[in-house]
C-alpha cells in the first residue's frame, strides 16, 4: 500500500440523503437507491463524481464494535443550494486536512480501511479528526468490482 497525499480540503456543498446503519446493519444500497434517482434532478452540481460520507460518533474508534451506529450520506457536491428537490438534504463539509488514499479494488474488500487504520495511522505524524470520512467515487467506480477506483479521504491532524 503506499502512502497517501495530504491535503487541506476547502468546505464543499453537499446535496443527497443520509441513513444511520451500523456495519452489522449496513444500509449502504438502500441508501444509494434512494438518491440516484434524484441526482439528475439537480441542476448545479460541481461534476459527476458521487460522495460517501461518514459521521462517526466521538467513540466509534476507541472500540471496535461493527454494531456501534453511524450516519452515512449518499451525496453529489453542488455550487449552492439553490433549486435542490425537496426531497433531498445539504450538508457542509467542514474544510480541513485530510489524508487521500488511491484505492483500486472492489468497495466490498475492508482491507484498504484495515491498512488505514492499523498500520499508517499509528505509524504516521497524525491522528484522527472528528469530522467525516469520505469517499470520492468518480468515473473509474465501479460498485464491488476488482477494477474499480476511488479516492478514501480520512481526516487528520497533527499529532
Amino acid at each position: 500500500m503506499r502512502n497517501p497525499r495530504i491535503k487541506i480540503l476547502k468546505e464543499k456543498k453537499l446535496a443527497g440523503k443520509y441513513l444511520k446503519m451500523s456495519l452489522v446493519n449496513n444500509r449502504t444500497a438502500e441508501l444509494w437507491r434512494s438518491v440516484l434517482p434524484m441526482i439528475d434532478q439537480i441542476e448545479n452540481t460541481i461534476n459527476k463524481d458521487k460522495i460517501a460520507l461518514q459521521i462517526y460518533p466521538d467513540i466509534y474508534f476507541n472500540n471496535y464494535d461493527p454494531k456501534l451506529e453511524f450516519v452515512k450520506w449518499a451525496a453529489v457536491e453542488v455550487t449552492d443550494f439553490k433549486d435542490i428537490p425537496t426531497k433531498l438534504d445539504t450538508f457542509v463539509l467542514e474544510g480541513g486536512l485530510y489524508a487521500i488514499f488511491d484505492y483500486k479494488g472492489s468497495s466490498a474488500d475492508s482491507r484498504i480501511f484495515e491498512y488505514i487504520y492499523s498500520s499508517w495511522l499509528p505509524k504516521s505524524d497524525y491522528k484522527l479528526d472528528k469530522r467525516p470520512h469520505f469517499e470520492v467515487l468518480g468515473e473509474k467506480y465501479k460498485n464491488n468490482d476488482p477494477d474499480s477506483q476511488e479516492e478514501i479521504w480520512i481526516p487528520i491532524q497533527p499529532k
